[in-house]
């Protein structure tokens, strides 16, 4: 620091005392206050006035030297070397900010004249320039004292920030605003063009209401066109619980209505949520299928939360009618057993719906002359099947009776038309009514003469001597020589009308008293292999195709599969499985001169226009021949009119009748079942057979066949052939030899 001079201590101690420091001692006009001071009676001195305004012309000069050497030019608006006048501190004019004011503060501070003062700074700046030129020789704080000579140069100042393109920046935004612009037009355009559409369609879409149209399930009519079941209008019961007031005032009103108990009805009232969403339950069905007028008494109890609205049931008018055979519907109309299910596409239709427009809140009614488009429902098509309401009501009706009198199990009935394969009647027993399955037991839901199987027991011996007459193995007037039994394997068998050995038995004889040892020695001529081949091709072991669901298919075993005993059980109708319908079948063969026809159920198609379709025609083949068949219906006419025969029960006035009785066992998952199934399958009339007609009774004991089923099919034959009006034989069946 420079030393400070003492030679004015006057001065000093007045500076001190009025509290301003030497930096600020002077006045806004350049005159320090030592200059003015505090005498306002001095007057200026002219010679150092006159020195002072030649040092500020050569600071001046300084200053503009120190531009051209490198320091950064004057701003604009200033004149270069001009004085640059600031405002002063004390508000009374402005100083001169070029005019070294730290000369002034250290020549009061030291007690020097001005003049001297500014001439020791001049010196001073002027060598400070040469050694650097863009030394600043004013204090950071701005109070003009000289920095210290020890300090380190400054950095030069920075250039000033460049200043920005205008026009640029102008054509960056208005290329941007532009842009701005087209993607909003290209939105709009988009809007009103390609997404309008959508847009009017969803909202149309939250105004349209949608009404199902129900499409009405197809008919099923028997062959003269008489209704099996058909669909008709009804109504349906529901509950928005979320409505109801009183669930039990509500239940205790609609429980007479619905035929149900109100404790039944009352939880279904109640409130409850959704399991998956939680959200409240605001649909349950009470009933479906309620008649209109039933309907209406609720309507009119005026309900809140109760639903009356249109609904469709199945109505069979004979209720149990071929109920298994034709089988029911569940609540929604779709088909789950018989008939019902195995064409449910064909009679079930398509639904169609109404849209129409409606307004929103209380307005939520169509509106006039707004969106409507009504699809059409496409009610199915109905069947026409090949049963005879009548002759199918008396088969169910004798076959009932007749079980009643021996205390059956089951049974089933089957009615053949041998020419075309048709399906006259098939009735069971038990049976239920199709209008209330729920009612029934599972047991009775099914068609026993298509799912029971059986071994058929001697009333397969007819195949055995078809296929042997068929090979010439035998002839129709041969005759076997036989004894009490026969053995095969380690089993004996037994003949029930037991004859000494070494009798010759005819082939009506054979027939009439069913032998096992003479059939037996049959078909050990005729071989395991070609009786295998003629059980195939006289449809035994196949599910016959006839169109009803679960249908078995039995079960024949191969020759190779043959023990010791399947030589004499075989033939006899034992270690087999067939059902009541494929021995019908076999039988018809016989009745049709030889020929297998497909036994089938649907006559013919109806669509909703009345366009009929046929079916395809019943597969078919022939097995025997016909003189082979036309003798064997002769011997097995021997069952029914020689003395003390097996079938002398099914014997029917006036009509000549062949066939046979059987007694066998119900096979029910591969095993026996204990009790004995008695049958008979025979045709009429024997000289030019219309129909065949199959009676199978399951007993709990010992049930021969011609006991239990021979009466059931001297009836359902007398009433067949009574209906179709089939005149009585001309002439009687023949005088028969059964044995020498």
């Amino acid at each position: 620091m420079a030393r400070r001079d003492t030679d004015e201590p006057e001065d000093r101690g007045r500076n001190r005392r009025s509290g301003i420091g030497d930096a600020r001692a002077f006045t806004p006009r350049g005159r320090t206050t030592r200059d003015g001071g505090s005498d306002a009676g001095s007057a200026p001195d002219p010679q150092a006035e006159a020195e002072l305004q030649r040092r500020r012309a050569e600071l001046r000069m300084v200053r503009g030297g120190r531009a051209e050497e490198g320091r950064p030019p004057p701003l604009p608006g200033r004149a270069t070397g001009a004085p640059t006048r600031c405002p002063s501190r004390s508000g009374e004019g402005d100083f001169d900010v070029d005019e070294a004011p730290r000369r002034r503060t250290a020549a009061a501070g030291r007690g020097r004249p001005a003049v001297r003062a500014d001439r020791e700074f001049v010196g001073r700046t002027q060598a400070a320039r040469a050694r650097n030129p863009y030394r600043d020789d004013r204090a950071p704080g701005g109070r003009g004292r000289p920095q210290d000579r020890r300090q380190r140069p400054v950095a030069p100042p920075p250039d000033p920030p460049k200043m920005g393109e205008p026009r640029r920046r102008l054509r960056l935004a208005t290329a941007l605003s532009l842009l701005l612009f087209a993607a909003i037009g290209v939105r709009l355009v988009q809007f009103q063009l390609a997404d309008a559409p959508a847009f009017a369609a969803q909202g149309l879409e939250d105004r349209l209401d949608t009404i199902k149209l129900p499409a009405p399930r197809g008919g099923i009519f028997d062959r003269t066109g008489a209704v099996l079941a058909q669909s008709v209008e009804a109504r349906f019961i529901a509950v928005d619980p979320e409505l109801v007031v009183e669930p039990r005032t509500t239940a205790g009103l609609l429980a007479p209505l619905l035929g149900k108990a109100p404790s039944e009805i009352e939880p279904l009232l109640q409130k409850g949520k959704q399991e998956v969403s939680g959200k409240p339950i605001r649909f349950r069905w009470l009933l479906r299928g309620l008649s209109v007028d039933t309907a209406n008494m609720v309507r009119a109890l005026k309900l809140p939360g109760i639903i009356v609205d249109r609904d469709e049931r199945r109505d069979h008018p004979g209720h149990d009618l071929a109920a298994n055979l034709i089988g029911f519907t569940g609540t929604d109309l779709n088909g789950l057993a018989g008939i019902e299910a195995r064409y449910d596409q064909v009679l079930r239709g398509r639904n169609g719906q109404l849209q129409y427009e409606t307004g929103n809140g209380q307005l939520n009614k169509p509106i006039p002359g707004g969106f409507r488009r009504e699809t059409p429902a496409q009610p199915g098509s109905s069947l026409t099947l090949t049963v005879d309401r009548d002759v199918q009501f008396q088969a169910q009706h004798i076959l009932a009776a007749s079980m009643e009198k021996v205390k059956a199990v089951w049974g089933a009935a089957v009615v053949l038309d041998v020419k075309t394969g048709e399906v006259v009647a098939q009735a069971s027993h038990p049976t239920f009514d199709a209008g209330n399955p729920g009612e029934a037991k599972p047991e009775v839901l099914a068609d026993n003469a298509t799912s029971v199987v059986v071994d058929p027991g001697s009333v397969h011996k007819a195949i055995v001597l078809s296929a042997a007459l068929q090979e010439n193995v035998i002839e129709p007037d041969s005759t076997v020589k036989i004894g009490p039994s026969i053995k095969k394997g380690d089993q004996v068998y037994w003949d029930t009308h037991q004859f000494a050995e070494g009798t010759r038995i005819t082939l009506p004889g054979l027939m009439a008293y069913s032998s096992n040892v003479a059939t037996i020695k049959i078909a050990e001529k005729l071989g395991a292999e070609k009786l295998y081949e003629y059980q195939k091709l006289f449809g035994l072991g196949q599910p016959t195709g006839i169109g009803v669901p679960g249908e078995s298919s039995g079960q024949l075993q191969a020759p190779e599969d043959w023990s010791g005993t399947s030589h004499g059980s075989i033939p006899i109708g034992h270690e087999m499985a067939v059902t009541p319908l494929q021995m019908a079948a076999a039988y018809a063969a016989i009745a049709n001169d030889g020929v297998w026809v497909q036994p089938h159920l649907i006559k013919q198609t109806v669509a909703p226009d009345g366009k009929v379709t046929e079916p395809a025609p019943p597969k078919s083949h022939r097995v025997i021949s016909a003189e082979n068949a036309a003798s064997l219906r002769e011997i097995m006419e021997a069952v029914t009119t020689v003395d003390q025969a097996t079938g002398r029960s099914a014997a029917l006035p006036g009509y000549r009748i062949s066939g046979k009785t059987g007694t066998g066992s119900q096979v029910l998952n591969g095993k026996y079942v204990k009790g004995e199934v008695g049958s008979f399958i025979g045709m009429a009339p024997a000289e030019n057979p219309r129909f065949v007609v199959a009676v199978f009774v399951k007993t709990p004991g010992v049930g021969a066949g011609g006991k239990v089923a021979g009466p059931a099919f001297r009836d359902i034959m007398a009433y067949t052939l009574r209906h179709f009006k089939v005149l009585p034989s001309t002439v009687g069946s023949p005088k028969f030899v059964t044995y020498y």
